[in-house]
């Protein structure tokens, strides 16, 4: 079996916002040269995530609105606990807990083998600073 590993980084300069990187994932599978197995996608920072969805502006904006309420962005101690240690970012850390963490597609004939619609995304909830993602293709 082989294995191929990538790093994409990113630098959102919104403190929410959803990114389409299923171009760059399917260029790595590409890159492997494997063409039957497994591909990882996982956001290496706890304020970020990676999920799979339409690509479609409108349910982008459903997502913001909704993860806001789920989870307000505000900076004080007395909102979240966890910004009693000089953060102010637990907002973010609830969004991500939502949108999740990871996302594993089949490869198939050397492509991503999604659904209809299927795209995957980088969604970051506190921007303005390097983040990491982790691709990850494994098989034959």
């Amino acid at each position: 079996m082989k294995s191929h590993t990538e790093y994409l980084t990113f630098n959102v300069p919104q403190r929410m916002d959803f990114i389409n990187i299923t171009r760059q994932v399917q260029a790595a599978v590409e890159k492997s040269g494997i063409r039957e197995g497994l591909c990882l996608v996982n956001a290496m920072h706890i304020t970020a995530s990676v999920f799979i969805n339409d690509d479609e502006p409108g349910l982008h904006q459903d997502y913001k609105r909704w993860l806001e309420k789920l989870a307000p962005f505000d900076p004080s101690p007395q909102a979240y606990q966890h910004n009693r240690t000089g953060e102010d970012n637990g907002d973010a850390h609830h969004k991500r807990q939502i949108m999740g963490r990871e996302v594993v597609v089949a490869v198939t004939n050397g492509r991503l083998d999604f659904g209809p619609w299927e795209q995957i995304f980088y969604g970051e909830f506190d921007g303005r600073r390097p983040k990491r993602v982790l691709i990850k293709i494994i098989g034959e």
